[in-house]
């Protein structure tokens, strides 16, 4: 895998995107894709699409994934292909929450953005 990828947190929600080389100009190259994960339980119980997630998506072309439910990031990487799969939970604020993959995005070597 020879594609730049950056993988952080913790902003209480999941995005994945494409890393711009001007984020002014929409058409403008993409180097490289960034995955953001939540925290397993800072915030309260989340939830999958919130008004601020719908704005970021709407004012973000190169944002390809958001949701605000709790989990993390779990990450599988061989030399073809990193896959991120946001594993999430419905609550946090009462035992024996079950976890769920609720979307899992690759990056393909040799071709920098997300791929959902």
């Amino acid at each position: 895998m020879r594609n730049l990828v950056v993988i952080t947190g913790d902003r209480h929600q999941n995005y994945a995107w494409d890393l711009k080389r001007d984020y002014s100009d929409p058409e403008s190259a993409t180097v490289g894709s960034e995955f953001v994960g939540t925290s397993i339980t800072s915030g309260g119980d989340g939830a999958d699409m919130t008004a601020e997630g719908e704005k970021f998506l709407a004012a973000n072309p190169h944002m390809k994934f958001f949701n605000s439910q709790r989990g993390y990031v779990r990450v599988t990487v061989d030399r073809d292909r990193w896959t991120s799969d946001f594993r999430v939970l419905p609550y946090v604020t009462k035992p024996d929450a079950p976890v769920s993959t609720r979307a899992s995005v690759v990056v393909e070597d040799g071709r920098p953005g997300v791929q959902v």
